[in-house]
């Protein structure tokens, strides 16, 4: 019986779901409607839209998950969250705004290719390809999570769960469009905020009170409640650290990896999509405040589930798995109804990814390839028909990546897994859109170069660099850079590349005539 409630529940959240993408239809006019929402959301949309869209499956499962594993120090993650939305919202958004309405930008490659005076489309063909890989990559393993899902909550088949939750998500993008994504993520986002709050509550209350926690926690390991983290290196999250703890040099690279997630907030297309779609700029600080609450109340429910969780249950009662400590504690604090709530509000968080990632892929790969390099007679229509039907060619090549993940890598975590694909978009195009909202001498070769070279940066820092410095015996150097993870690193190369071939580029500085003047506009008083 107890199966039957949470069935019900999903199956009410998969309903609303399908009447959001049948009434978003009812919406799309033109090709500013599929891929931007037609550019007049407000605040309340924009700004749930885009933290739903920015967390995934990470948050639910795997930082609930890294919580449980190491304690306050997970909260690393949620500062260096605060400070990646809080620059984008409060720093780059409004800049952003002004020259996209400026340029009638409706993607990010529209944005770049204006800003940087590019004519030769190669700008728009590598952010489209960089886009469809890890695009392809990131919504593969969120559908691996949704299979996790449903074998955690209903104890279904992993396959059977990725499958039923694909098909969800594709039924109610490919109809409404960016519009379906942004309804569909206020519901989600509100779903995943309301059952975030809650859950360490009702999970703290198992206990007699805070000072019975706290021993609890200690009683298993004391470096649980320190923000260096706990003594031994962890194999999940890569804190370097000895035995007796404390801010060693390694633990502070560990630390500086886990702020470093923040930056994929500083340009990510997916996120950057929403700040197009705003009305007006006048949205921006009401906006600001609503993702800067969102994202501190429900990040710090998610690391203080796993940590309430720790001290209520062993890994071995949770099924030997950390990202499984939420799915555990809904199911046995909760009446079946509500534990299939957090099954949708699992969903929603894996759900309002997918739908963001594939429409920004398929808008890549529709708009600024096909239509801008090939065919730039096409109508509306036909390209929200070619759009449609490329979304689900990638929802496919997606769910093949999740399937793959699901046979040959079930165990590595869900934390990880996700942070790498989001690691690809972001050195690929955080370093560019921070430079071309600030820097007026940044050249499209330069931008060219450097997603390049932020693209290929995340691959040799996960699967390269690690033999290369155990051949040459750099075991300590390579236990940093694992700490470190790939984000910071492969940013920090494609910021340094684009500076330095932009100086270089002297025909390039002279055709961004008028860009001095744009940016002096764009940073202006609003």
């Amino acid at each position: 019986m107890d199966a039957v409630w949470k069935i019900m529940a999903v199956a009410i959240y998969a309903a609303i779901l399908l009447l959001i993408g049948y009434l978003a239809s009812k919406r799309m006019k033109d090709i500013r409607d599929y891929f931007a929402g037609g550019k007049r959301l407000g605040f309340i949309n924009v700004a749930f839209s885009a933290r739903a869209t920015g967390e995934s499956a990470w948050l639910l499962l795997g930082l609930t998950g890294m919580g449980f594993a190491v304690g306050v120090n997970a909260f690393w993650v949620v500062l260096g969250e605060i400070v990646g939305v809080g620059g984008a919202w409060l720093i780059m958004s409004r800049r952003f705004k002004r020259l996209t309405d400026r340029y009638d930008s409706i993607t990010v490659p529209d944005y770049l290719e204006s800003r940087l005076r590019d004519s030769g489309h190669w700008l728009r063909l590598i952010a489209a390809g960089s886009l469809v890989v890890f695009v392809s990559i990131y919504a593969g393993a969120q559908v691996f999570a949704t299979g996790g899902a449903f074998n955690s909550f209903l104890g279904w088949d992993h396959y059977l769960g990725a499958a039923i939750g694909f098909g969800i998500v594709l039924m109610y993008v490919t109809q409404g469009g960016f519009t379906a994504v942004v309804w569909s993520d206020v519901f989600q986002g509100s779903l995943m905020f309301l059952g975030l709050v809650a859950l360490p509550v009702i999970g703290f209350l198992e206990y007699t009170g805070m000072t019975h926690m706290l021993d609890s926690l200690r009683a298993i390991d004391p470096h649980l409640l320190a923000l260096h983290g706990p003594g031994p290196a962890d194999p999940v999250t890569g804190v370097i650290a000895p035995s007796t703890g404390g801010w060693t040099f390694g633990a502070i690279i560990g630390v500086l990896g886990l702020l470093a997630i923040g930056i994929g907030f500083w340009g990510s297309p997916q996120v950057f999509v929403r700040f197009i779609a705003l009305r007006s700029e006048k949205e921006i600080n009401k906006g600001a405040a609503v993702a800067l609450i969102w994202t501190i109340f429900a990040d710090s429910g998610a690391v203080l589930v796993g940590i309430v969780g720790r001290g209520l249950y062993t890994k071995e009662q949770i099924g030997g798995h950390q990202d499984d400590i939420l799915p555990y504690m809904a199911v046995t604090l909760l009446p079946a109804f509500f534990a299939g709530i957090y099954i949708a509000m699992v969903l929603s968080a894996i759900m309002s990814t997918i739908d963001s990632l594939l429409v920004v892929a398929s808008s890549a790969a529709v708009r600024d390839y096909w239509q801008k390099s090939r065919h730039p007679e096409m109508s509306d229509a036909q390209l929200m028909s070619l759009s449609k039907k490329l979304t689900i060619v990638l929802s496919l090549v997606a769910f093949g990546i999740g399937v793959g993940i699901l046979m040959y890598d079930k165990e590595n975590g869900v934390f990880w897994t996700i942070i790498f694909g989001w690691s690809g978009i972001a050195a690929t195009f955080c370093p560019v859109m921070i430079l071309s909202l600030f820097w007026s001498k940044l050249t499209a070769m330069g931008a060219k170069t450097a997603m390049v070279a932020g693209f290929l940066g995340v691959p040799f820092f996960k699967f390269a660099a690690p033999p290369i410095l155990k051949s040459l015996g750099q075991d300590d150097l390579n236990a940093h850079l694992s700490a470190l993870d790939v984000l910071l690193p492969s940013f920090l190369i494609g910021f340094a590349v684009a500076v330095v071939v932009s100086l270089m580029d002297k025909g390039g500085r002279a055709r961004l005539e008028g860009v001095d003047e744009e940016l002096r506009d764009a940073g202006g008083r609003g």
